[in-house]
């Protein structure tokens, strides 16, 4: 398990027009924004601090320096008791039944808790240490929001499964589910990034529509053209290549209603969830740490890596193939969005070029399923 305070995640608002480089920022570019947009804290005279890139180096169980001992006490304990029985539920399911799923829902419930303290001691701590991101790791606050997402959604599943009302792979299904998601992408970014002051929802890029919105979105449904016809191609040489064909993340329905609920989830509710979590958090937050480029590789690298978490195939090799095509075909878009939001410094055109990516290629397997 790695330290929480390692190396700084985290970007920063880009003034439109600012040439990309690799160069960190510092507090001397974010003077004019308000503290709770990342600067590091007041020197005593009143001036911002000058913002640091790393933080100094702790031993990781050293309590002394911790600017939260308790809760960063609480987050090792938690996500290991959570995780320790998380695996005993795993183990036992196959023997005990119910005793398995009371373990399991035990153990997220615990490292849910575990992730969330720990991702406010490291918040705490790096505003403490004057860091250009005083806040969480994107990789910590999306722990906690895998574990909460499963937490929530198992209940709703089980209960729509046995009052037919809903299925994992049916169309209210997979809505229910991403909206679940979303929810939580949100509540999780006011308690742990905008709560503890490591970026403001305007730093994430989140305002009120004005003269440059339209622009924005029109940007990005005229770049989602070029990059889902590369990322076509690539599949098609990818699938050719492994002999397996890519997994649908929704399953594709040829009736109108169902095609309606799935454009809802894939191009709406999707979009807006994870524009606002990959980008305006996760990428702004390492924007200030490590500057564009490397924020926006980071940021793709993980956004590929999180839509292989639920690959699955018949046999390993299948599941391995389908995994590798997932992650290499997510990168090109993910780039362009990270590099569109970058550029723009708006959610509207990344969260227009993801909604138009994901409806062009819901609607054309629709076309090409009903022939």
């Amino acid at each position: 398990m790695t330290d929480w305070h390692e190396s700084p995640d985290g970007p920063p608002d880009e003034a439109p027009g600012r040439s990309p480089d690799d160069a960190p920022w510092t507090a001397a570019d974010d003077r004019d924004r308000p503290p709770s947009d990342g600067m590091g804290p007041a020197a005593p005279d009143g001036e911002p601090r000058e913002a640091s890139a790393r933080p100094p180096h702790r031993p990781v169980f050293a309590l002394a320096g911790r600017a939260a001992p308790g809760l960063y006490v609480a987050g090792w304990l938690l996500s290991a008791v959570g995780l320790g029985l998380i695996l005993v539920a795993i183990l036992a399911a196959r023997g005990t039944g119910p005793a398995g799923l009371v373990l399991f829902v035990a153990g997220t419930v615990a490292l849910t808790l575990g992730l969330v303290a720990a991702s406010g001691a490291q918040a705490f701590q790096r505003r403490a240490d004057g860091l250009a991101y005083p806040g969480p790791s994107p990789f910590l606050v999306f722990g906690a929001d895998f574990a909460l997402v499963n937490l929530v959604y198992a209940p709703i599943f089980l209960v729509g499964r046995q009052t037919g009302l809903l299925g994992a792979s049916t169309p209210a299904g997979v809505l229910v589910s991403i909206l679940v998601s979303t929810l939580v992408y949100v509540a999780l970014l006011r308690l742990l990034v905008v709560g503890t002051g490591g970026l403001s929802w305007r730093a994430m890029g989140v305002h009120r529509p004005d003269g440059a919105t339209v622009r924005d979105l029109a940007m990005g449904v005229s770049t989602a053209v070029p990059v889902y016809l590369g990322t076509l191609i690539l599949a098609v040489l990818l699938s050719s290549l492994l002999r397996t064909a890519p997994e649908s993340p929704v399953p594709l329905t040829r009736d109108p209603i169902g095609l309606g609920l799935d454009l809802l989830a894939a191009a709406v509710l999707a979009p807006l969830g994870e524009e606002l979590f990959f980008r305006g958090f996760a990428t702004t937050a390492w924007l200030r740490a490590m500057g564009p480029s490397r924020a926006i590789v980071r940021g793709a690298l993980f956004f590929a890596l999180v839509h292989v978490i639920n690959v699955s195939g018949t046999t390993f090799d299948e599941a391995l193939a389908r995994a590798v095509i997932a992650f290499v075909t997510r990168l090109p878009v993910a780039l362009a969005l990270g590099q569109l939001y970058v550029a723009r410094r708006s959610l509207y055109a990344s969260f227009a070029l993801h909604a138009t990516f994901n409806a062009l290629g819901l609607v054309l397997g629709a076309l090409a399923g009903s022939r």
